[in-house]
C-alpha cells in the first residue's frame, strides 16, 4: 500500500492515521514484512495492505490509505 503522497508503506513506519491518532505499521502484506509479535501466520490471510497498531483504534487493516494518512518517521 502507498500513502497518499505515493510513498510505499513499510514495516515500522510511524504514521499519522488521522488527526489526533498516530500508529505504527506492524505488518505489510504487500511487502511480506511482519513484526515477530504479529507473525505472517496470524495476519497473512489478509493478503494485501498493511496492519497499523494505532493509539486510539488499536489494530486497523488498510488496503487503501485514509485521505489524511501520512508518514511521520521511517524505521531505520
Amino acid at each position: 500500500m502507498k500513502y497518499p503522497d505515493g510513498t510505499l508503506a513499510r514495516l515500522g513506519d510511524k504514521v499519522l492515521v488521522w488527526e489526533g491518532n498516530e500508529g505504527v505499521v506492524i505488518c505489510s502484506m504487500d511487502t511480506d514484512e511482519y513484526f515477530e509479535e504479529y507473525p505472517k501466520e496470524a495476519f497473512g490471510y489478509l493478503e494485501q495492505g498493511i496492519m497499523v497498531l494505532s493509539e486510539k483504534a488499536r489494530l486497523i487493516h488498510y488496503v487503501k490509505p485514509e485521505e489524511g494518512m501520512q508518514l511521520i518517521e521511517r524505521k531505520k
